[in-house]
């Protein structure tokens, strides 16, 4: 009897649903969000299991990590296709779901999805801890520059230290200011030094990868969007095509083809939206920063020219998307231009 399984994982308990070949329920369970537990309810009432399907979610890495290490044929898909099958039952509930994914995976209609390793996990957490200080930190900028604004106090242009020196100058003299500026100053200089500390972490990342070093080759690329690619990207294996990875990371515009109507509109935005926002900047320091010329950087000031600033750095990040997977695959480094080349 060939088994397939489904699971609805939820923080404390998980749905487990087992179904023949022929879709019929064979069994039903609920046991705690344990791999252990979920392995040996498998295990025991599904032996030699075909397939165990569960969705994306917030515990799914560990799960699939943990399960596939004891040896059972887990595959992960993607929440959103998982929807859009289920939402064709009457009733939502946690069983009808496990239900639905077991009859996905004896069905086959389904597309697996990539699960990363913990070390990508890893290396994504040190980025994404720093992509939220920095904002907290700007918002704290933003609060003390309105606040200060309205009593025609301005800060205008600041960089690096000149941003708390200058305000420590506006407030001076001024202690109800004082009262309600020095607390989110004292909060920026905080989070900034974390901020610092995270960086140098990334540096030392970069500096002991060989592949982000190589990474780093490529013009407008550092340290911090090369080890965003890498840890995203995980495996450079698993995209056929070099220029896929423009849509995985969704730089690709989206299209509606229906009978007579046929038209493309904006990016997707549908992958990672980290690595989207790194890969953009770094367009955009290629375009607007790097002085050295090349033939990407030819490429995207002519792309300036005629569609404006802002459709060309989205180009020129998909071509970065795919000029790194194609380094990557290949072992290379960035292939400057051999001679100048006239915009």
């Amino acid at each position: 009897m060939e088994y397939y399984v489904g699971l609805d994982v939820s923080l404390k308990q998980t749905s487990i649903c087992v179904v023949n070949q022929t879709g019929s329920v064979a069994r039903e369970g609920v046991v705690e969000s344990d791999p252990e537990t979920i392995a040996a309810f498998v295990r025991s009432r599904a032996p030699g299991a075909i397939r165990i399907g569960l969705e994306t979610g917030p515990t799914a890495t560990w799960l699939w990590t943990e399960l596939k290490r004891l040896g059972l044929p887990v595959i992960c898909i993607d929440a959103r296709h998982a929807k859009a099958v289920l939402k064709m039952q009457i009733n939502k509930s946690d069983r009808n779901d496990a239900a639905g994914i077991a009859r996905i995976m004896q069905t086959g209609w389904f597309k697996e999805v990539r699960v990363k390793d913990l070390d990508s996990n890893a290396v994504r957490a040190l980025l994404a801890s720093r992509a939220l200080l920095v904002k907290i930190k700007r918002d704290l900028e933003n609060q003390v520059r309105g606040l200060l604004k309205n009593l025609g106090l301005v800060i205008g242009r600041a960089k690096f230290n000149v941003f708390a020196v200058r305000a420590e100058e506006l407030i001076e003299g001024r202690p109800e200011l004082v009262a309600a500026v020095r607390p989110l100053l004292e909060a920026r200089k905080a989070i900034e030094q974390q901020v610092d500390d995270l960086d140098r972490k990334v540096q030392k990342l970069a500096r002991h990868d060989a592949q982000v070093r190589r990474f780093m080759s490529v013009p407008g690329v550092g340290p911090i969007t090369a080890l965003c690619f890498k840890a995203t990207i995980d495996d450079p294996a698993r995209f056929k095509r070099s220029r896929s990875v423009g849509a995985y990371v969704g730089l690709t515009t989206r299209r509606h083809a229906s009978g007579e109507l046929d038209w493309s509109g904006r990016i997707s935005k549908c992958g990672d939206a980290m690595l989207r926002m790194y890969l953009f900047e770094a367009a955009g320091v290629l375009l607007t920063r790097v002085s050295k010329w090349s033939a990407l950087k030819a490429w995207g000031t002519r792309l300036i020219k005629r569609n404006g600033l802002r459709k060309a750095k989205v180009a020129v990040a998909r071509k970065l998307a795919v000029i790194l997977h194609r380094m990557w695959i290949d072992g290379t480094e960035f292939n400057w231009s051999k001679k100048a080349i006239a915009a």
